[in-house]
């Protein structure tokens, strides 16, 4: 440990002593800091920095750990004080904070104390204090980024996510030249940062890499699938022991993976089955297992995938289901879009609203030519970010225009149970509260809305009384969506959705 403490401290020194040359080669004409190295002591303080800014400015709220206070966060043009306040820590401490102005950014590194490296489990890093430094020796789990190097290790006591590895030269984004697998026993450095309640460790440094004894080099099919009918997949593995390979099933996915055969030697082959899927697609992560002639463990892990049924349901019942790679059909309007370029956009029909995180590939929404107030039947998973629902891999299957027109507009056009069509208007009566008939008028003419319905889909009593429950009354303006039709002659809208109001002043 004294050892540890000298080589935090020859660094720190070294690091300080190079302040004046790093703040001359970040000084930047929208904003200036008078340096941006902050100290505060290990006994807790405040230390305090000159900031000149020629525009707004603002820290990246994000970026503050639970341990430092900064005040002021955001501020106008001119010369500003801002505080750094830290309590006292029995650990040294770092971290790394960007304060933006205009389209610029300036770093600003904060230190507490000596940063000292401690060798901890993962249990110890979760359980630890943010932005004290770990060093960590565990199997990789899953890589999730072969760019930045973000991936998991683990050890018997649990698992850590690895955001950003550096590579041996210290560089960012270039983890492959590392040669990194999953299976391998890996040893890292790095600072621990918790973002949205995910403990992390930042911008590791590779100390060693223990290459793993047994390793997937292949499937047949290749791409690990057994179809909804059922099948077998082989998994081809590499084993550089002479102790074979034991393979583990999760409990989980017992009741439907099975093995078929274990086909030993050098290069052993494992053939999983399954019989046929009535559910939706499903998945499983299978671990192999290789000891060398002193007992250490070797792993590396393989996910066999099977097709399943597509799952049509509702946006609320979507919600409610687990994240997974279960396709699921839903159909909605499209309420707002978030980026027209990838299609991400919320859909909604009258069980509520989710997130779809992009329709097909990028410039496929727009070459649809899908628009707000349009209604999309959607085949994708149940995903999550950031602990938000949301829609990933969306396919789009089907797509009903909607037209926006004048109400004087839509009583000229024919009658036709397939076109849509979107109209906004004052209510003038409701003529049945039960299914929502109503008058609606856009000061160019009046038609007749022959139900309001809460949403796409509803049925039933879903479908009935929904004004009253809306708080939509006579005066409000509303925005519909429905098809032209004509009872005793008279022309009305039919079945109609309901898309927006405002509330009558």
């Amino acid at each position: 440990m004294k050892l540890k403490y000298f080589l935090s401290f020859i660094a720190l020194i070294g690091l300080l002593a190079s302040c004046s040359d790093d703040d001359a080669m970040t000084l930047l004409d929208e904003i200036q800091v008078s340096s941006s190295y902050v100290s505060i002591d290990v006994a807790g303080g405040s230390n305090t920095i000159t900031l000149k800014s020629k525009e707004a400015w603002s820290f990246d709220a994000e970026e503050l750990p639970a341990w430092l206070t900064v005040s002021p966060m955001n501020g106008g043009a001119g010369e500003t004080t801002v505080t750094f306040t830290a309590p006292a820590t029995l650990d040294g401490r770092t971290t790394v904070l960007h304060v933006a102005c205009a389209d610029k950014k300036q770093t600003i590194n904060v230190i507490q104390g000596l940063a000292v490296v401690s060798e901890a489990t993962c249990a110890e890093v979760n359980a630890g204090p943010e932005s004290k430094t770990y060093r960590v020796t565990g199997t990789v789990k899953n890589i999730v980024n072969t760019t930045y190097g973000n991936w998991y290790i683990a050890d018997e006591t649990g698992e850590v996510y690895i955001y950003g590895t550096l590579d041996a030269k210290g560089n960012e984004k270039n983890f492959l030249s590392l040669g990194i697998e999953v299976g391998d026993i890996v040893t890292v450095e790095g600072p621990k940062s918790v973002y949205n309640g995910t403990v992390e460790l930042v911008n590791v440094t590779v100390i060693n890499i223990q290459k793993s004894l047994v390793k997937v080099e292949g499937y047949d099919p290749e791409d690990a699938t057994i179809p909804v009918e059922g099948g077998t997949v082989a998994v081809n593995l590499s084993c550089k022991t002479n102790n074979g390979v034991s393979v583990e099933i999760p409990e989980e996915a017992k009741d439907w993976l099975g093995i078929v055969s274990v086909a030993g030697g050098a290069e052993p082959v494992v053939t999983f089955r399954a019989g046929a899927n009535a559910g939706g697609d499903r998945s499983a992560v299978v671990v192999f297992k290789t000891t060398d002639d002193k007992g250490k463990v070797y792993t590396a892990e393989a996910t066999i995938y099977q097709t399943g049924s597509i799952i049509e349901c509702s946006v609320a019942d979507f919600l409610a289901a687990p994240v997974g790679d279960t396709q699921y059909r839903i159909t909605g309007v499209i309420n707002s879009v978030a980026n027209p370029a990838y299609g991400n956009v919320y859909i909604r029909d009258w069980s509520g609203e989710t997130y779809v995180y992009g329709i097909g590939a990028k410039g496929d929404f727009e070459a649809a030519g899908l628009k707000v107030g349009d209604v999309v039947t959607l085949v994708g998973k149940r995903a999550e970010y950031k602990g938000n629902a949301q829609m990933s891999g969306a396919v789009l299957e089907d797509v009903k225009h909607v037209t926006a027109l004048s109400i004087d507009e839509f009583l000229d056009k024919e009658d036709n149970p397939n076109v849509y069509y979107m109209l906004t208007g004052n209510i003038t009566e409701i003529a049945n509260t039960t299914y929502g008939n109503l008058y609606l008028d856009d000061n160019t003419n009046t038609v007749y809305v022959y139900g309001c319905y809460p949403g796409w889909g509803a049925t039933g009593d879903n479908r009935k009384n929904w004004l009253e429950t809306a708080n939509i009354t006579v005066g409000d303006k509303l925005s519909v969506i429905g098809v032209k039709s004509t009872y005793n002659g008279t022309p009305q809208l039919a079945n109609g959705i309901y898309f927006s109001h405002e509330k009558a002043e």
